[in-house]
């Protein structure tokens, strides 16, 4: 990923958050027919190793738990909302008429090793760990457990899935926000966003003003 310095987010904290936020993950590996992506939504635990571990499960069909080897390095591609930007919203640009269109998003890049786990254990963890978090953040006011399924079922289910875990090995994050935009311009920008609804960028744009000095 072209990665200029002033784009640059390392803070582990930080990346974790847009992880955890924006759990669905596109993750890549190179199989028997060249490369191939899978969207998935994965849990992380940020207290395994040194950068966290991700952990997911597939439908038995899908080919990617075959061709995948145990070991084998693999990317996972997490992104945060995204916006266009109009050259419009920059003052400057009324001054010097030297501003062209762009894009500002959040991404980060897991790097890791792939582990299949093909067993009923590991798999209802996954989904259970899965189901409550996404089942909270819902806004059900009854949230939704596997138990309230007939037990055969969901033990039919599980075994139509496979479990899979990412020994995360580094983490790469870019947040293009602006920062090497005037202030002025970023500040104008941040609220143009908000006025059409783009909330989460328009705030994570006015959060970098925190770190110019």
């Amino acid at each position: 990923m072209y990665l200029p310095k002033y784009f640059e987010e390392t803070r582990p904290e930080e990346l974790h958050r847009v992880i955890r936020k924006f759990p669905l993950g596109a993750l890549v590996l190179d199989g028997s027919n060249g490369l191939v992506a899978n969207h998935l939504p994965f849990e992380l635990d940020p207290e395994i190793g040194e950068s966290g571990q991700l952990i997911a499960h597939v439908a038995r069909a899908n080919p990617l738990w075959q061709e995948a080897e145990n070991g084998q390095e693999v990317l996972v591609i997490f992104r945060a909302a995204n916006a266009y930007v109009s050259p419009n919203w920059y003052p400057s640009k009324h001054e010097t008429h030297q501003q062209v269109p762009t894009w500002n998003y959040q991404a980060v890049h897991a790097h890791g090793k792939i582990h299949i786990r093909d067993d009923e254990k590991f798999v209802r963890g996954v989904v259970a760990r899965l189901t409550r978090v996404h089942e909270l953040r819902s806004g059900n006011e009854k949230t939704w457990k596997m138990t309230d399924a007939p037990k055969e079922y969901i033990d039919q289910m599980l075994q139509a899935i496979v479990g899979i875990e990412i020994e995360i090995t580094r983490l790469v994050g870019k947040f293009k926000l602006s920062q090497n935009k005037e202030e002025r311009d970023l500040v104008n920008v941040a609220a143009e966003l908000e006025k059409r609804g783009e909330h989460v960028t328009s705030q994570a744009m006015l959060a970098t003003l925190s770190n110019r000095t």
